[in-house]
């Protein structure tokens, strides 16, 4: 066991100087990362399969302690409500807090180039991976909440607790390191994801051509990589944790409610366009995900949501004063 200073475990918002092991873990998956897709994608299915063991002994041995009473009241705080402070709480209010946990299906289109037959495995990748996923989150949520009151969860690391309270030492020991993990497998595809939007972003010269550059051995994005590498070690080691995740909750519903609204216009504008893959239900689907996400970015903090006001300024003036020339010029080349 290697014990660290408490001020190299938590960043200078929390009290310490840095967050050493956040950086580090961020820093090792660029290094894998540097081996290539064949590589990385080998090293995800071994990391995988240790989570989905892991989230199997759980399901196992909390389905053995099952106590309905603790399911009552089912919805403590109902759809939404406030406490004595402001603060909004209930099922809408916690669903816009963990929505980027389903950011992870739509970055499976960041691999469309590198995949053999894209029209066919996309659309079985997000909406099997979405499927599969969805029942092991109400699996999970259902029998936590229903072995532990639900008053005692808000912890690091609750499913690992929970089992020590029904005196499985051992099974929180296998669960807390298929966590710990799991959140490293997802790290890693979205840091893959992101060095290709990069890349893909530069390649239509809405960023510098710098994010081009490919590695001569394995094809990766080399500086793409390097860069996003760096950036994000530094984001993890310094900032919250909290702020971070609810200021990414924004974006991605934001940028769902624009795919839809995409979808819509498209459709409208251009219906004859060729459609490998087409959703069901004409206009409706993206209807719904327009209101939806815009229903839960309304409960977001208000704090985050100035901040994302802010950071979505920035990408503006950087589109308007960079990427619109740029991208202008292409187009009257072609």
């Amino acid at each position: 066991e290697i014990a660290l200073p408490a001020d190299l475990t938590r960043g200078p918002f929390a009290g310490g100087i840095l967050n050493l092991p956040a950086a580090a873990i961020v820093l090792l998956l660029m290094t894998a990362l540097f081996t290539g897709v064949k590589q990385s994608a080998k090293m995800n299915m071994a990391i995988v399969a240790v989570k989905l063991g892991a989230l199997a002994i759980f399901i196992l041995v909390a389905s053995l302690h099952v106590n309905p009473s603790l399911w009552h009241p089912f919805m403590p705080f109902g759809w939404f409500s406030h406490t004595t402070d402001g603060k909004t709480v209930g099922v809408l209010a916690g669903a816009s807090l963990v929505f980027f946990a389903y950011r992870g299906f739509q970055t499976v289109s960041a691999a469309a180039e590198e995949s053999t037959n894209p029209q066919r495995d996309l659309p079985i990748g997000i909406i099997g991976s979405l499927t599969i996923c969805t029942a092991i989150y109400l699996s999970v949520a259902g029998l936590l909440t229903a072995i532990a009151p639900y008053m005692s969860l808000n912890i690091a690391s609750p499913v690992g607790f929970a089992l020590l309270q029904l005196g499985y030492s051992w099974g929180a020991g296998l669960v807390s390191v298929g966590v710990v993990v799991g959140l490293t497998s997802t790290l890693l595809i979205l840091f893959y994801c992101l060095t290709r939007a990069l890349f893909a972003m530069a390649r239509d010269r809405l960023l510098p051509p710098f994010f081009v550059t490919l590695s001569p051995r394995t094809g990766t994005p080399i500086n793409a990589t390097i860069l996003v590498g760096i950036v994000t070690s530094s984001i993890a080691g310094l900032v919250p944790i909290g702020a971070l995740a609810e200021l990414v909750n924004a974006n991605t519903l934001v940028e769902f409610a624009l795919v839809c609204t995409g979808v819509i216009v498209l459709r409208i504008t251009k219906p004859d366009m060729p459609r490998p893959f087409k959703a069901r239900g004409g206009l409706i689907l993206p209807v719904l995900g327009i209101v939806s996400c815009l229903a839960l970015l309304a409960f977001l903090p208000v704090a985050t949501l100035q901040r994302y006001v802010l950071w979505l300024a920035i990408g503006i003036a950087f589109y308007f004063l960079y990427a619109a020339r740029r991208t202008g010029a292409l187009t009257a080349e072609a």
